[in-house]
């Protein structure tokens, strides 16, 4: 029987540290970021419904998803932020999901689901524990800032785009606080694997 964990977090929390931790521990990671670019190439029904609904200047020469051109559109414009998630999403979803039935036909103990709209996006269902990580707010847009080379306001814009990581806890079955050191968060991270009888 395998455990599948739905990873999450919020932007600059350190969600992608723990995801290599998981990784080193043998355990295999299945990363919504990745699945969603693959979603969205050359071929694939998704990038058809973009093109087909943005229009081709959101390409560029090679014919690609132009990720920041598009991304700026849909940062500032709900509606075509819904619209760009009805393509991909279900595509991601149908990816995950079939990684997660052939690691469970390998016998894996545990599988991990890395997604960082876990809550927002109601993906609960695909996860049989959800492991938060959490920063506070401080913390979090001085990571930012330093990681993206963002002003305060753009981390702060950023920030606000997404759901509050301290209402996201209540969602959690276990919460890592990565407020402290590396070390820290790998203790946190062994025990609850230990509490879920990894």
């Amino acid at each position: 029987m395998s455990l599948t964990i739905g990873l999450t977090g919020g932007i600059a929390s350190g969600k992608s540290t723990v995801s290599k931790m998981l990784t080193d521990l043998g355990i295999p990671v299945i990363d919504a970021d990745i699945e969603a670019r693959l979603a969205v190439e050359r071929g694939e029904t998704a990038y058809n419904d973009i093109v087909r609904y943005f229009g081709e200047d959101i390409l560029d020469q090679d014919g690609n998803i132009n990720r920041e051109k598009l991304g700026s559109i849909v940062f500032h414009d709900e509606e075509k932020r819904k619209a760009l998630n009805s393509f991909v999403h279900p595509a991601v979803r149908e990816r995950m999901l079939a990684k997660v039935e052939r690691a469970k036909q390998n016998s894996e103990k545990a599988i991990v689901l890395d997604i960082p709209l876990l809550i927002e996006g109601n993906l609960q269902y695909m996860a049989d524990k959800i492991l938060l990580v959490y920063v506070n707010e401080e913390t979090q847009l001085q990571r930012l800032m330093e990681r993206n080379q963002y002003s305060k306001e753009e981390a702060l814009a950023r920030i606000k785009s997404q759901m509050p990581i301290g209402e996201k806890v209540k969602h959690a079955d276990k919460v890592i606080d990565n407020n402290g050191t590396i070390a820290e968060t790998k203790q946190q991270l062994e025990e609850i694997l230990v509490q879920w009888g990894m």
